[in-house]
């Protein structure tokens, strides 16, 4: 019973921390605009289905994609026993679903083993190439030594949760193999599970000529640091870039289903144009802010903010961003990092000082700077990029809306542009009389 009370207390701790910090993101996404995304909801389901569940995005880089479905379809179906896991816990029973599933749980177990060595080797890999081979997209200026350490502390705890699991296997199945299912059934209190697969038998060398109780205590440490370990990642999630394995599937489905090159009216714009061209017209209801484009993270829309949780930190967005290969400013990873770190800090500013305080800092300049946001070609290879549906440009293109109608505030090239149209109605300083004088010349 002392066993059970304690694993319900961490069980209760765990959940409450994690939803206390979950409804704290909640929050700090509801900072933004409305936006309607709900429509075409049967070709959203299918989006969501094909690229976060099915990882189609991921395919561009055959061998990152390989090792990262080792680890995301390993990581997922093993934790499938974390259910079996809890419910021995909380009513102090061991292997429950041995005692229904009969030879099935011994495929069942075997199955996890081969998925968690396959685990093992995608976040070896993982780690080789972000510390030895050091590949130049997991660096830049916004990887700083946290987000460096982020990477390298998920996959060092994914290696250590997969490790207790296959020695917590080993060790059970060696008590069965050295001391027989007569001593197994007196300190488990059923008869052996069964054989644990083909991976567990290998590794129960490595405890031949252990005693019963050393054997027992190797296994229960290492179930018990398993969970553990499992509650406590989780509680790791919300203050990690890992987060993305559970934002990613509302961020696909909420993904912009207009064509990428298709930017967003304003309809505050619109709305202002129409009337000028016909008294009559009734205006359409503007849920945009009260600027034209964004300065700040309350001035873009929850499903920018959303993106900004959800950026996995990869690299393959600036990768790819020609402004960043010729050695421009920008890098749209940084745009998503930045973002969610003013996020962060205006969040903690309301838990500290209320919704209402202001600190005197805003995303654009003191996060994001001018020399960035028009370094951009809005070619969208980031947006193309993005293995989870991460849309950079949209951030850029408000910011800019920003420094351009709020601000005028411009490249000096742009601001001869809109001179231009605003004037001559086209791009050129040509009076709109001669528009046509090349035809007549020619």
């Amino acid at each position: 019973m002392i066993a059970q009370t304690l694993f319900l207390l961490i069980v209760i701790a765990a959940v409450a921390l994690f939803t206390i910090n979950v409804r704290k993101i909640i929050r700090n996404i509801n900072l933004g605009r409305p936006e309607n995304r709900s429509d075409r909801p049967a070709e959203r389901l299918i989006t969501m289905l094909k690229v976060a569940f099915g990882q189609t995005k991921m395919v561009k880089r055959p061998v990152a994609a390989i090792l990262h479905f080792f680890v995301y379809a390993g990581f997922i179906i093993i934790n499938l026993e974390v259910l079996e896991i809890i419910i021995d816990g909380l009513f102090g029973t061991h292997r429950i679903f041995s005692s229904f599933l009969g030879g099935g749980y011994n495929f069942l177990i075997g199955s996890f083993e081969v998925l968690a060595v396959l685990v093992l080797v995608g976040v070896i890999a993982f780690f080789a190439r972000r510390n030895f081979l050091k590949l130049k997209r997991f660096s830049g200026t916004e990887m700083t030594k946290w987000p460096r350490s982020d990477a390298n502390n998920i996959l060092i705890i994914e290696m250590l949760l997969m490790t207790a699991f296959l020695i917590m296997n080993s060790a059970e199945y060696a008590f069965i193999k050295t001391h027989g299912s007569v001593a197994y059934a007196s300190l488990y209190g059923h008869d052996p599970a069964g054989t644990f697969g083909s991976i567990s038998p290998t590794l129960s060398s490595l405890f031949s000529g252990f005693s019963a109780s050393s054997l027992f205590y190797i296994e229960r440490y290492a179930w018990w640091f398993h969970i553990i370990g499992i509650l406590a990642f989780l509680n790791y999630l919300p203050y990690s870039k890992h987060f993305h394995i559970i934002l990613a599937f509302p961020n696909t489905y909420y993904s912009k289903l207009q064509p990428k090159g298709e930017f967003t009216d304003m309809q505050s714009v619109t709305n202002e144009v129409k009337a000028m061209l016909d008294p009559s017209y009734i205006p359409l209801p503007v849920a945009e802010g009260s600027r034209f484009g964004a300065k700040d993270v309350q001035d873009l829309t929850w499903k920018n903010l959303m993106e900004a949780y959800t950026c996995t930190e990869c690299g393959r967005c600036t990768s790819v961003c020609p402004a960043n290969i010729t050695g421009k400013l920008l890098s749209p990873r940084k745009i998503m990092m930045d973002t969610r770190d003013r996020m962060e800090e205006v969040g903690r500013n309301i838990d500290k000082h209320g919704k209402d305080h202001t600190d005197g800092k805003a995303l654009l300049d003191d996060y994001i700077s001018r020399e960035e946001i028009w370094a951009c070609t809005t070619c969208n290879a980031c947006t193309e990029a993005c293995p989870v549906n991460i849309d950079p440009l949209a951030i850029i293109m408000e910011l800019r809306r920003f420094s351009v109608m709020e601000e005028a505030q411009a490249p000096a090239s742009l601001n001869a542009m809109l001179s231009n149209v605003e004037n001559n109605g086209a791009p050129w300083k040509y009076s709109p009389a001669d528009r046509f004088n090349w035809a007549t010349n020619n």
